[in-house]
């Protein structure tokens, strides 16, 4: 029997994995004129991403989508960096929806065409539908359906949003597999019982960081530089 022939749905994490969000950000910044660097801006906004994140997942706020949590930690970030004053509730809106329309990794979208033709690809984003959707649509991601931490209100890495994709389509959580260029949310993965592959993504923090990289005694079901090397792997 072919290697992952019981794999039916690829689910991805979209964050780093499918998108640059570092890059796409700091453009979008810089691109206002506020006399931050770009780069640096987009860092300390993403780096309140999971606190606001645990609080969700501690009980200590009600559910909320990720945009809403994107524009808190948006007002903290230009508080940060002393800009607040630079723009007003209409520029927050718009620059907030930077999200919406990050830009994927340069193979992103025909690997993706690619392993779609034998399975199910979707996103297992914390990201919330509406942005995924539009996510998708400006950038041609070619999606058969957006699922997120929203559907399952359950932020990764709680189980729910990992086995909710197995329950959505009526498969035991070893037909699932999880893509992700973050070892963290792949054990997760692992833990719920799906099938997991770590793709790298030496340039999400830039070129002089890493990321969240396996350790020494991650075993992960397959490691891939690309979605094109992931699809070649996969048999696609």
């Amino acid at each position: 029997m072919p290697a992952f022939d019981d794999v039916q749905v690829l689910a991805f994490d979209v964050f780093g994995t499918v998108v640059d969000w570092r890059g796409s950000i700091a453009r979008e910044v810089d691109a206002l004129g506020l006399g931050v660097d770009g780069a640096a801006f987009a860092d300390a906004w993403r780096a309140k991403y999971q606190p606001a994140m645990q609080r969700v997942r501690e009980g200590n706020r009600g559910w909320v989508k990720l945009d809403v949590l994107h524009r808190e930690n948006l007002d903290a970030t230009l508080d940060e960096f002393g800009v607040a004053a630079r723009l007003d509730d209409a520029a927050r809106v718009a620059l907030n929806l930077a999200w919406h329309r990050l830009d994927p990794w340069p193979e992103a979208v025909a690997g993706l065409a690619r392993l779609k033709r034998r399975f199910v690809v979707t996103p297992l984003s914390n990201g919330n539908v509406g942005l995924l959707t539009r996510m998708a649509k400006r950038a041609g991601l070619p999606w058969d359906c957006v699922l997120s931490a929203e559907v399952y209100r359950a932020y990764k890495p709680e189980p729910g949003a990992y086995l909710g994709v197995a329950d959505t389509f009526d498969l035991r959580p070893a037909q699932v597999m999880m893509v992700a260029a973050h070892a963290s949310d792949l054990r997760a993965a692992a833990a719920c019982g799906l099938r997991t592959a770590y793709v790298d993504r030496p340039l999400e923090f830039g070129p002089d960081r890493r990321g969240d990289v396996p350790r020494a005694d991650d075993r992960f079901d397959v490691v891939a530089t690309g979605f094109d090397d992931l699809a070649a792997r996969l048999d696609c």
